[in-house]
C-alpha cells in the first residue's frame, strides 16, 4: 500500500509488540498509509536482518526503501518526515521537547524494565518488589501528566503526543499483567489522571484500530510459554 503522494512506506513488525505499536500509532496520527510486514517471533526474515543488521529487532520503518530503526526514533522520524500531516507529535518549543523526551526515556529506562522483571519473577517476594516498582513509576508519571498536559486530556495536550505513545503502547500488556498478578496498577483512586488518560488513549481513532485486545495478548503469551516448555523435535 502506498502513502499519499506516491511515497512507499512499509513497517516491519509483529502485532503483539508494544514497540511496533508505537510506530503504528504515529503513522496513524499522521494519516500515513503503509504496508505492515508481519514478522514471526520464532524466526527473523531476511528483510529484517538486512534492514536492521545491528540489533536485528523490530520495528523497522522502510521509507523510500531506507530503514529507520528503534521505536521512538521512528516516532520522531514520522513526525519530522510528514510535518504538514496532522498535528505535531513533539512540541515545537525546545524546552518542552526536552521534557517530553525525558519522560519517554523514563518509560523505557525505568518503567519497562520493572514490568519485565515482574513478568519474569519466580518468587512471591520478587513479584511484590517488581510490582511496587511499576506502581512507583506510574505514580511519577501521574505527576508528570499534570505538568505536561497543561490541563488537557493527553500528555501532549489536546491530542496524543510523544509521551502518550511511549507509555500508551504498554496499556494492553499492563491489563494482561493485572489479571495474572492480581495487582491493580493504574488505580482510579490513587491515579485518577492516568486512569482517565488510559481510557481516552485506547478510545482514540489512531489507537483503537491497532491496539491488541488484552484477551488476544494473553492467549499469545500462553502459547509462547507453552512453546518454550516444549522440547525440540529430534
Amino acid at each position: 500500500m502506498a502513502a499519499a503522494g506516491g511515497i512507499e512506506v512499509k513497517l516491519i513488525g509483529a502485532w503483539p509488540s508494544p514497540f511496533v505499536l508505537r510506530a503504528r500509532i504515529a503513522l496513524n496520527l499522521k494519516g500515513v498509509e503503509y504496508e505492515f510486514l508481519q514478522e514471526k517471533f520464532e524466526e527473523k526474515s531476511e528483510l529484517l536482518l538486512r534492514s536492521n543488521p545491528v540489533y536485528k529487532k523490530i520495528p523497522v520503518l522502510l521509507h523510500h526503501g531506507k530503514p529507520i530503526c528503534e521505536s521512538m526514533i521512528i516516532v520522531e522520524y514520522v513526525d519530522e518526515a510528514w510535518p504538514a500531516a496532522g498535528r505535531a507529535i513533539l512540541p515545537a518549543d525546545p524546552y518542552e521537547r526536552a521534557l517530553h523526551r525525558f519522560w519517554a526515556s523514563y518509560v523505557d529506562d525505568k518503567l519497562n524494565p520493572s514490568g519485565a522483571a515482574l513478568s519474569k519473577a519466580q518468587t512471591e517476594e520478587a513479584k511484590v518488589e517488581a510490582a511496587g516498582q511499576v506502581i512507583a513509576g506510574l505514580k511519577l508519571l501521574e505527576e508528570a501528566f499534570g505538568r505536561l498536559s497543561k490541563g488537557e486530556g493527553f500528555f501532549g495536550g489536546d491530542d496524543i503526543g510523544y509521551v502518550d505513545i511511549a507509555l500508551g503502547c504498554f496499556l494492553g500488556w499492563l491489563k494482561v499483567t493485572e489479571k495474572t498478578s492480581g495487582v491493580k496498577f493504574i488505580d482510579e483512586e490513587k491515579m485518577p489522571l492516568l486512569a482517565r488518560w488510559a481510557e481516552r488513549f485506547c478510545a482514540h481513532e489512531a489507537v483503537k484500530a491497532v491496539m491488541p485486545e488484552p484477551e488476544r495478548l494473553a492467549e499469545f503469551a500462553r502459547k509462547r510459554a507453552a512453546s518454550a516448555k516444549t522440547p525440540p523435535a529430534n
